[in-house]
């Protein structure tokens, strides 16, 4: 019995290095494809100080960025592609200004196709466009999807206080859905737009950036009123990654569909919905707890890799990656299912556009 026993507990030994060998191969070596990363054109940085958005979403300000720091933190951190995106303000900087953030859109996707043209291994990108200009984003979705090779389109949790959802982005969605776009939803400041036009923040603790929370809440009004206004229940074609593991939109999940008694909507429609259209990126805490609040909602196949740099530093990132490698193994013991977080996942989405 006691060589029996000895069997035992040297197989689960086995076993247990067996695991923690297939889970750091999986997060240390195999190469990432970052969904959720930033880059920073200078004449971008430079009409954002101009218009007032220096310190972006109260943010210290605007970080420093080149196409080699950026190679050399995917060297560092394991990343293989990085598909690039101008975050939040974006690119309608002056309210009411169209032409200036359709000039601004078309350079700053210029600027990025340049990038994928010259290293198409290392780069992809997400268009921007100048909602809410509906006809100034529609020309240029279509320029960057047909004539700039973009991998998709980036939009915010709301434009100058008009939300994803609202039926004055119907004409845009439609299109989306017509060529099964990919759209990443990025968190941006709260805002309420008036009657007459006029905006006010609507973050009611201005003492703190709104990337410390607010850019979580308005994740979850955005895609809670995609769900509301009848957005994802029309348009089946178009394919949304939202960002930081879906900020505070898990717990508020089976509340709003508790209380939409105007429309046939359950917590199981979202819940398919998600596994039809939708990704999560894990750029920020994700790991080691926040993740399973989203688990109870969709499974590794519909998670992505996101480092958020360069508005999460170089330093942070690797930090944050290391965390991912002590935990994912815990709420992911399959190597295929970490493989396919860290790429996987993200090389059959990049695929399919």
């Amino acid at each position: 019995m006691t060589a029996w026993n000895d069997a035992l507990s040297w197989l689960a030994l086995m076993l247990t290095f067996h695991q923690a060998c297939c889970t750091a191969l999986t997060t240390d070596r195999t190469d990432k494809i970052d969904v959720h990363s930033h880059y920073v054109p200078p004449f971008w940085r430079n009409e954002s100080i101009m218009t007032g958005h220096g310190q972006p979403d109260g943010m210290p300000g605007i970080p420093d960025w080149s196409e080699e720091a950026h190679l050399e933190l995917m060297r560092q951190a394991n990343i293989s592609k990085s598909i690039l995106s101008i975050t939040s303000p974006g690119t309608y900087l002056i309210p009411g200004d169209y032409l200036h953030a359709r000039r601004l859109s078309r350079r700053c996707n210029e600027f990025a196709a340049d990038l994928k043209r010259r290293r198409p291994e290392s780069f992809g990108f997400w268009a921007s466009l100048p909602l809410p200009d509906v006809q100034g984003s529609l020309d240029e979705l279509v320029y960057a999807l047909d004539n700039l090779d973009a991998d998709g389109v980036v939009v915010f949790t709301n434009s100058h206080g008009v939300y994803l959802g609202d039926d004055i982005l119907e004409p845009v969605f439609r299109e989306l859905d017509r060529r099964n776009a990919t759209v990443f939803v990025h968190p941006t400041s709260p805002c309420i737009r008036g009657d007459d036009g006029s905006l006010r923040p609507a973050a009611p603790l201005p003492q703190y950036s709104n990337p410390l929370f607010e850019f979580f809440f308005d994740t979850a009004r955005a895609v809670i009123n995609l769900f509301l206004s009848g957005t994802i229940g029309d348009l089946h074609n178009v394919t949304y990654i939202v960002s930081h593991a879906g900020g505070a939109l898990p717990p508020t999940i089976e509340r709003f569909t508790q209380f939409a008694t105007s429309i046939n909507i359950t917590s199981d429609i979202v819940k398919e919905a998600f596994v039809r259209q939708f990704y999560f990126d894990l750029a920020g805490f994700a790991f080691p707890d926040q993740i399973y609040g989203l688990l109870r909602y969709v499974g590794a196949g519909r998670l992505l890799y996101g480092s958020d740099y360069p508005f999460t530093s170089a330093t942070r990132v690797l930090s944050i990656a290391e965390t991912i490698n002590e935990d994912i193994g815990k709420a992911f013991p399959d190597p295929l299912d970490q493989r396919n977080i860290i790429n996987g996942n993200a090389q059959r989405m990049l695929a399919r556009g």
